[in-house]
């Protein structure tokens, strides 16, 4: 692979600023989507023909497409267009309980083809890089045939170790100590990066969903595997020492018992009251919405809503956040009564911890662990 600014860097005395410029164009594009030259000019403060050359540099790598604009009714040239070339693109992994969910991601963020491999048993850990090893085998003799493939990252339901990669705890999937890192890598061949799979969301949502702009923020994810979360503070994510903060699922609801939050705001119980074995994100929302009006869910969901409001208020008087995005089975609660919800977590805080405080949903819906798991790889990749 071809990075930024390598072959340049070779050739140029200061290769590195080079490098260092190209990357920063190449990350305008890829948060900002398509700009013109005009406004990469005005965004890097580099003039007129420094940007012609590194947007053609770029181009000849196979990171971006040029373009001419549509029709913009003035007078003049109007600047080309630059956009993320569709041929580049990262691998997406997050293994759940239930199934794995994996998707090829340009920088543009258009996922190329996706794949949810569903299963009735739990994935052991020898079969997860041979499965992603298969996938990515496949998909390169068929859907991305000609494509670039530069680096896998995977977003997992558990404590990952952020110096090497190593699964500390999966507890729902029996995995302990898995080094995930170094076996994707064995067996694919690319760089390979691993991170817990509600860090990953937070960093997706802060990045280009609904906490887009906002930099203190708290992420809570809702999925099969219980609750998870990522803190942003001050625009960067927080991870502790280890790699392991966030596990907002794991606090103690009740000092006299050992349940913890994820015992009792739980898909499972929900998806029980609902009469469902499985199902994803789309069905368990029309799920939900069909039978809202049953006294066995209404109670069900009622029940895990105060449960759910008092952790988000600990959380706010703990970290005061501007903004609080749910995400998975957190927001369909959430969305059952958002107005009623929020002013309950409101009345369970302290009044000025809360002030200003929205609470909102998810807005990358089902894509927002796999976008976080692409954005981590593109950075192990050195790509942004």
């Amino acid at each position: 692979m071809t990075e930024p600014g390598e072959g340049a860097a070779a050739k140029d005395a200061n290769g590195g600023v080079r490098a260092g410029n190209l990357a920063r164009v190449l990350r305008l594009v890829h948060l900002g989507g398509e700009q013109s030259r005009a406004q990469l000019t005005a965004a890097t403060g580099l003039n007129r023909s420094t940007i012609a050359d590194l947007v053609a540099e770029l181009a000849g790598d196979g990171w971006v497409v040029e373009r001419e604009p549509g029709p913009v009714g003035r007078v003049g040239r109007p600047s080309p267009v630059v956009a993320a070339a569709p041929t580049t693109v990262v691998i997406a992994v997050n293994p759940e309980v239930d199934a794995v969910e994996i998707a090829a991601i340009d920088l543009a963020r258009t996922i190329a083809v996706r794949e949810r491999i569903e299963s009735t048993s739990l994935l052991g850990a020898d079969e997860v890089a041979p499965l992603v090893a298969g996938v990515i085998d496949r998909w390169t003799r068929g859907a991305l045939a000609g494509m670039r493939v530069i680096a896998v990252g995977v977003a997992v339901p558990g404590l990952v170790r952020a110096a090497d990669g190593l699964v500390r705890n999966a507890p729902h999937l029996g995995w302990t100590d898995l080094p995930l890192r170094a076996s994707i890598a064995a067996a694919t061949g690319l760089p390979v990066a691993v991170g817990n799979d509600a860090s990953l969301g937070a960093l997706a949502e802060h990045l280009f969903g609904a906490a887009q702009g906002v930099d203190d923020l708290v992420y809570l994810n809702g999925g099969p595997s219980g609750i998870g979360g990522g803190i942003i503070v001050h625009g960067a994510p927080v991870g502790g020492v280890g790699g392991f903060a966030g596990e907002f699922g794991q606090n103690r609801v009740d000092v006299s018992s050992d349940a913890v939050l994820e015992d009792v705001v739980s898909r499972a119980r929900l998806l029980a009251a609902l009469g469902l074995a499985v199902a994803d994100e789309a069905t368990l929302a029309s799920a939900l919405a069909a039978a809202a009006d049953e006294d066995a869910v209404r109670a069900e969901c009622s029940r895990q809503r105060a449960f759910l409001a008092q952790a988000i208020a600990d959380a706010v008087n703990i970290l005061n956040p501007s903004v609080v995005v749910l995400g998975g089975f957190l927001a369909l609660l959430e969305s059952v009564d958002a107005e009623g919800f929020a002013a309950d977590v409101a009345a369970r805080a302290m009044t000025e911890n809360a002030e200003g405080l929205r609470i909102l949903p998810a807005s990358l819906a089902a894509d927002r662990l796999l976008l976080g798991a692409a954005e981590l790889a593109w950075t192990t990749a050195r790509v942004i």
